[in-house]
């Protein structure tokens, strides 16, 4: 029973290996269809985490991830690093971002004040044809909170 499930999982994936990259990207041409797809994807779904299709696009990131750090220069760089150095290699500077907000907001953005959100992340990866994922924050970065001088610490109560 178990052998024809497993081969029933073999036909049902190279049928959507026809279509999907779904497996780690070995060429420039897997990688630029899989950041199409996952564009797609992410068009499609937004941030509807429970969309059928979410587990779909975490699983292309992840693979366009893979790639990135083994192929792309900027592997190692913060999203405000990236971003700044695609800023001086096309001449733009911040007021060139009316997509990404005000020039405050970019400016808070190239200081890391402030961390992209999926609209700019979405604008920017089409402005400069790049995946997505480039754009991203570091998951291993702890989020910030808002200090507020209204809120009181346990000690201080």
């Amino acid at each position: 029973m178990l052998a024809k499930y497993i081969q029933e999982a073999n036909s049902d994936y190279l049928r959507i290996r026809q279509r999907i990259p779904l497996a780690p990207l070995r060429t420039e041409v897997e990688y630029h269809q899989a950041v199409s797809i996952l564009d797609a994807i992410v068009d499609e779904i937004g941030e509807q985490e429970t969309h059928p299709l979410a587990d779909l696009a975490e699983t292309l990131g992840l693979f366009i991830e893979a790639y990135e750090d083994a192929h792309l220069p900027f592997s190692d760089s913060s999203a405000p690093d990236i971003l700044r150095t695609l800023m001086e290699e096309h001449g733009l500077t911040q007021a060139d971002l009316p997509e990404i907000g005000s020039q405050g907001v970019v400016s808070e953005i190239l200081s890391g004040k402030r961390d992209l959100n999926v609209r700019q992340i979405t604008h920017l990866a089409t402005r400069f044809h790049a995946s997505p994922n480039l754009f991203m924050p570091d998951p291993k970065r702890p989020i910030r909170r808002p200090s507020s001088s209204r809120r009181r610490t346990a000690s201080q109560r």
